[in-house]
């Protein structure tokens, strides 16, 4: 598997989103998925919304992948509304990922 866990901070909002967007970019520009660890963010604003999106886009535009793990009932909710939610696949847990995407 070509992948790299990136963790999320509590809040991934404007004051965040810079820095983790960046964080993100810099695993794609080696080549490898990102396994996007939301388990201990309980925040998302849509500055935040728009780094997993252009992380998305980044990733599927070089033939690799966004996983998100441990997304909380309250994010997965805003996903859903904003319809982000059919972008990526969705995880328990890092090992659970790691498991099915070989």
């Amino acid at each position: 598997m070509n992948a790299e866990v990136h963790k999320v901070g509590c809040v991934l909002d404007a004051s965040s989103s810079k820095d983790e967007q960046q964080a993100i970019l810099s695993i794609l520009d080696e080549g490898k998925s990102v396994i996007l660890d939301l388990s201990g963010c309980t925040y998302v604003s849509s500055a935040g919304l728009r780094v997993m999106l252009y992380s998305y886009k980044v990733a599927s535009s070089n033939g690799l992948n966004v996983y998100l793990i441990g997304v909380s009932k309250e994010v997965r909710e805003v996903m859903s509304i904003t319809g982000f939610e059919h972008f990526f696949k969705y995880f328990d847990s890092v090992e659970d990922c790691q498991n099915q995407i070989g």
